[in-house]
């Protein structure tokens, strides 16, 4: 009798077979979802369509629409999501996104790799059926329909309805969009980006960034914001550097999505040692893609020249002691309620850390330099998918 020579697997070796079969789950699931979002989106895309076209050849009258909102219902009770308004939604969505100014500047950019997927072009269910039981001067419309650009199909309808009713430009709307499926954002979360002018604040090309910083990471720039809206902290209009600290740790989530969804959080006042004493960071992050740490210290004052000095301290600090062998060297973010750019630019020039300032206030930044931003981010997307 042979003996049984089965090897068994140490347990490193089954926790990594399974976290294979693990990921073999999710990646089907994405897939699975992603192939139903892109077939939904086809669906709103060619209802509006439909109606659009209908509507322009005057064929339709203002009040059709109800009608055909109501017949669906009696068709089936149970379907949700065709109503009037939602009809509406398809008819606007389409005529957005069918506009030439739109095609020419979706054309016009380099959109990353990810947009063009397989599961990006379904491809619209047969409609040899439908042809057959639709008019014949109905069916002429079909010479002026559009293909629907793929593009569309990376976020849900309810992220399209967001940024359709709170956008103004194109430019806008497709970093939205591109923002949206990088950041994986939930469509609350998707409506906050754009009510906090993540776009213009993302994309200013004047952030406070040391020379250092945008050196030894010159994808930063598309990264790390210098502007964050803390509205959600409810702060007094005096307040200091505890009432700061204290509110952003109970909205931590609300932080981290103003930041944005690459940070971790890692300890509040984390404590490194410096020479015979502790000294102590005000938030300790970790980005997950620079791979770094990320110290934030918390300012209730206008920006001053001696905060970058303590910053350079903390980084050293971590850098020696607490970053691991795999990890760039640590970044340092001074939180404060505004700074002057000359003295941020005076203060910076010298540093020799990977340093920024950033303010918890808006600014926007000139409507002419959106579309090339954009362009910008588009590569930045590409080159680091």
């Amino acid at each position: 009798m042979e003996n049984d020579m089965t090897i068994v697997p140490n347990q490193a070796e089954l926790e990594r077979q399974f976290e294979f079969v693990n990921s073999l789950i999710e990646r089907h699931r994405s897939t699975a979802i992603a192939l139903v979002n892109a077939e939904a989106i086809q669906m709103y895309w060619d209802i509006g369509q439909y109606i659009s076209l209908q509507l322009q050849s005057a064929r339709w009258g203002a009040n059709v629409v109800g009608d055909l909102a109501d017949y669906l219902k009696r068709q089936n009770p149970k379907r949700r999501g065709f109503g009037k308004r939602h009809l509406y939604n398809m008819v606007r969505f389409y005529d957005t996104y069918s506009s030439e100014s739109f095609y020419q500047i979706f054309n016009s950019l380099q959109i990353p790799e990810f947009v063009q997927s397989g599961i990006a072009q379904i491809e619209s269910a047969d409609k040899s059926n439908i042809h057959a039981i639709v008019q014949s001067g109905i069916a002429q419309l079909e010479a002026e329909a559009k293909p629907l650009p793929n593009l569309l199909t990376i976020i849900p309808f309810t992220g399209h309805i967001e940024i359709m009713n709170r956008c103004r430009t194109d430019e806008e709307r497709i970093f939205y969009m591109l923002y949206a499926r990088h950041q994986g954002l939930k469509t609350e979360e998707l409506r906050r980006c754009i009510v906090n002018q993540t776009f213009s604040l993302l994309m200013d090309s004047e952030k406070m960034m040391s020379p250092k910083l945008l050196a030894e990471y010159p994808q930063s720039e598309f990264m790390l914001k210098d502007k964050a809206v803390v509205d959600f902290l409810n702060l007094p209009k005096v307040h200091n550097e505890h009432h700061l600290h204290r509110g952003l740790l109970e909205h931590m989530k609300a932080f981290i999505l103003e930041l944005g969804k690459d940070f971790l959080y890692v300890d509040s006042e984390f404590g490194v040692q410096v020479g015979g004493s502790t000294k102590r960071i005000d938030l300790l992050f970790f980005h997950r893609a620079l791979q770094c740490l990320v110290a934030i210290e918390l300012k209730a004052v206008d920006f001053q020249p001696e905060f970058v000095g303590k910053m350079d301290m903390y980084l050293e600090a971590l850098d020696r002691d607490v970053k691991r062998d795999n990890e760039n060297p640590s970044i340092g973010i001074i939180l404060c309620p505004s700074a002057d750019k000359s003295m941020v630019e005076y203060t910076l020039s010298r540093s020799l850390s990977p340093t920024m300032i950033a303010e918890y206030q808006r600014k926007l930044i000139p409507q002419e330099v959106m579309k090339k931003s954009l362009e910008e981010y588009c590569t930045f997307l590409k080159e680091n998918k």
